[in-house]
């Protein structure tokens, strides 16, 4: 399971991202932004090069939309994959693969975009992008933290997870 967000801070200009997941290798794997441009996230079956493809389309001058688009043609395996973006203007854009696991969905907010496979509940992204719009004055990291402990108290992951025995 994995739930993110990815926004942008109208104040500020400055983009952030924050993401969770069962999967201890995966969270290096989900967030990519680059500051003054914007950002995605690639998550369920993670392809490393979708990434930061995705930031050069961003870069290039391509919108949120035309760069899930271009990641979603890019890869022969996109009924695997989820992605979100949002670009310098704040828009975003998603895409679920038909094969990405449930309970899934998305939610968009102004200046935000959440994502989530494998949900307790697909209340997941609504309550992370409700969180973050909550308090606008409040500093970004501040506003993506509270994003995360919303989507948890909205059920988070949507099976039992336990650490690791040694």
């Amino acid at each position: 399971m994995t739930f993110s967000l990815i926004g942008r801070c109208a104040r500020t200009g400055q983009f952030g991202a924050v993401a969770t997941t069962s999967g201890l290798c995966i969270g290096a794997r989900v967030p990519f932004l680059a500051a003054g441009i914007g950002g995605v996230l690639t998550q369920h079956r993670t392809d490393p090069r979708l990434g930061p493809r995705g930031v050069e389309l961003l870069r290039s001058g391509c919108t949120a939309q035309e760069t899930v688009a271009a990641l979603e043609a890019s890869t022969p395996d996109h009924g695997w994959r989820q992605f979100a973006a949002i670009d310098r203007a704040g828009r975003t854009a998603h895409f679920h693969g038909a094969r990405v696991k449930p309970a899934h969905n998305h939610a968009h907010g102004a200046d935000c975009v959440a994502i989530g496979n494998i949900l307790a509940s697909d209340q997941v992204p609504r309550a992370m992008v409700d969180a973050f719009l909550a308090h606008p004055e409040a500093p970004l990291g501040d506003r993506l933290i509270d994003a995360l402990k919303a989507g948890e108290a909205a059920g988070g992951e949507g099976r039992p997870w336990s650490a690791p025995r040694c």
